[in-house]
């Protein structure tokens, strides 16, 4: 009943004030100033209702934009990290390529699925086995060098005894010089070279590659570069560590050597 006698009041305030031909009474005058008060809140209230819907209605749309967005960038990413990886894995495959093709033998391409988590082995589980050819002894390889050996063959899968195990022990001699000896594994990231003489010349920063003489990895395949060289008038063969080639905690595919043309 108020907002109709408002209404009522400002109604009849406008249309006597619209009349120009009449002249303005002192009850106009009165009914105006008392109005004007009030229409200018109602005006305020409008705008200000106005304001805050035309706010509230653009917060809601940029709070979904900002959720469409947000997924529409979530969606870039997987395909970038995708796109990233589909490129290491080219990367990698690559070189596994120009390997084989330099080498007159025959290889098959393994993934490695699994690590042994003890820290007393360093093995791991490739997805090939005897049907694909990986018999007891196979040597595994990457295009860096030397990672081990087959130990283990099932069906599918097979185990690998990897160069950096204490079981380990690759016939080797340094690639400049000639000198032999064994490539043994310390349950360590780094090997040492063993049963060189004290009387030989090593140093640091040769590479040390398979000799063939042990039967089991072809000849001139890399394994490491000698680190450190310690030499004891007491001892007849030098203590020598090599910083293997191949990082064994980024290994995922290897080549495993099936068969000598």
């Amino acid at each position: 009943m108020g907002v109709a006698l408002f209404i009522a009041v400002n109604f009849t305030v406008i249309t006597m004030t619209s009349r120009q031909s009449l002249p303005v009474s002192s009850l106009e005058r009165i009914a105006i100033s008392v109005t004007s008060p009030f229409q200018l809140m109602v005006t305020k209230t409008i705008g200000f209702a106005e304001s805050i819907w035309r706010t509230y209605f653009m917060a809601v749309l940029a709070v979904k934009e900002n959720v469409e967005l947000r997924v529409r960038l979530s969606k870039a990413m997987e395909i970038k990290n995708r796109y990233e990886e589909l490129e290491q894995e080219n990367s990698r495959l690559k070189k596994f390529v120009d390997f084989t093709s330099s080498v007159p033998d025959t290889y098959v391409a393994a993934q490695v699925i699994a690590r042994d988590p003890s820290p007393w082995f360093k093995t791991i589980m490739i997805d090939k086995g005897y049907e694909d050819g990986v018999i007891k002894g196979s040597p595994v390889l990457v295009s860096e060098g030397i990672v081990g050996q087959i130990i283990k063959v099932a069906k599918n899968y097979s185990k690998v005894l990897m160069i950096t195990d204490r079981n380990s022990a690759v016939d080797a001699l340094v690639q400049n010089t000639r000198v032999r000896g064994m490539v043994k594994g310390n349950n360590e990231d780094k090997c040492t070279f063993v049963y060189a003489l004290r009387k030989d010349e090593v140093r640091p920063g040769e590479m040390i590659v398979s000799s063939g003489l042990d039967q089991v990895f072809p000849k001139g395949l890399k394994i490491g570069s000698i680190l450190d060289v310690k030499k004891t008038h007491s001892q007849l063969f030098q203590d020598i560590t090599i910083e293997t080639s191949v990082d064994f905690d980024k290994l995922e595919d290897v080549l495993v050597f099936i068969n000598a043309k």
